[in-house]
């Protein structure tokens, strides 16, 4: 596998700030699901708490086993484990296109194995870091300068990971991962023209995207011309999301008293469900939400800054540009700074394979944090 002989220092207390980041907004999702998924598990299953039982079961026990094996487990173990981890899951997100994958809507994007199902495009947020990070770490090979031994094939990594994704449809996580990648590659030092080709690349690929589908075409299109688009075909979503903001005013309705949840807001689980925070907890709950996330985004950046070796420090930088790049983009879109996309809010939307995914991350951050200088 890669080798990189740095030396480190012996180990210390974990960085309990960031710790305390990841209890509040675990614990904070957990109870706005109660209150943003209750109306839908009385309607589709006759149990208001149907969701945020699954979340439990899958999503926080699994993410509860994660994060402590991650944050227990020596770092460095990880990379000689970068390549299988990423094949694995490369041979995951191929398996979605058999009869093991299940789909919801018009998207592919579970695995189903019978008793259990989850999504591999949500684990590859973490394997596909881990291993840019021990590619980029290499000392044999200069990746940041050498364009056959670095540009080239972080090219091709990049494009196939890109198209496995993006045929499930899912889109925004491509971007994601894309995104963050790049960031490494940067903060490896990677030579400027090869960042910039990079950029170019990406905003051609995302520009034939878009033209390609009517669907995100149309998306584009309402975000470029809110005044003449039709709020109750494709501008319904998010129309209903700034209502919902909107109606929350500075200090909300108040908890569980949502009304955009029942029947007018769009996925108030998942990709929507900071509209419902903004219309229960109003702007001051919806601050201190985000003010967590900033809080704990610095925190893991801090934690990259400290680290003693470049694989150490670029694990964490990946992961938390994940975090930071997933939070800004569920926000943003909601409140119609950019096009609405698809895409859940870290730690607080429903989802239990993405729980349990960056609760691990998180763990792996923790485990790091206790050998900074």
């Amino acid at each position: 596998m890669f080798k990189n002989s740095n030396k480190i220092g012996k180990g210390h207390n974990p960085d309990y700030f960031f710790i305390l980041c990841i209890v509040l907004l675990t614990i904070f999702g957990l109870v706005m699901l109660s209150s943003a998924s209750s109306d839908l598990g009385k309607k589709k299953f006759d149990d208001t708490f149907y969701y945020l039982k699954h979340q439990l079961i899958y999503g926080l026990s699994l993410g509860i086993f994660g994060f402590l094996a991650a944050s227990g487990i020596y770092y460095r173990k990880l990379e000689r484990y970068a390549v299988p981890f990423l094949i694995i899951n490369i041979v995951l997100l191929i398996l979605i296109f058999t009869n093991l994958g299940s789909s919801h809507g018009l998207a592919t994007r579970w695995l189903d194995l019978g008793f259990f199902s989850f999504q591999p495009a949500e684990l590859l947020k973490f394997t596909f870091i881990i291993y840019l990070a021990a590619w980029l770490s290499n000392k044999k090979i200069n990746r940041q300068t050498s364009f056959l031994g670095g540009w080239l094939p972080f090219l091709v990594i990049c494009g196939v990971v890109a198209f496995l994704v993006f045929k499930q449809p899912a889109t925004t996580t491509v971007l994601v991962v894309l995104a963050s990648a790049l960031i490494l590659y940067f903060i490896s030092g990677a030579r400027l023209s090869f960042i910039v080709g990079t950029l170019l690349l990406g905003i051609l690929a995302v520009g034939i995207l878009i033209s390609s589908s009517p669907y995100r075409f149309e998306r584009v299109k309402s975000f470029l011309n809110k005044e003449s688009v039709n709020i109750q075909a494709e501008g319904f979503h998010q129309n209903q999301a700034l209502i919902a903001i909107g109606t929350g005013g500075f200090w909300g309705v108040g908890f569980g008293q949502s009304t955009t949840k029942f029947r007018y807001l769009p996925e108030p689980i998942g990709d929507s469900i900071f509209a419902v925070i903004a219309e229960e907890l109003g702007f001051i709950g919806a601050l201190i939400l985000i003010t967590v996330f900033v809080a704990l985004i610095i925190r893991g950046f801090l934690i990259a800054k400290h680290s003693q070796d470049q694989f150490a420090k670029l694990i964490v930088v990946g992961l938390t540009s994940i975090i930071a790049i997933q939070v800004f983009v569920h926000i943003a879109a909601i409140s119609g700074l950019i096009p609405l996309t698809g895409v859940p809010l870290p730690f607080i939307s429903y989802g239990g394979t993405a729980l349990a995914i960056f609760l691990t991350m998180s763990g792996v951050i923790v485990n790091i944090s206790k050998y900074t200088s």
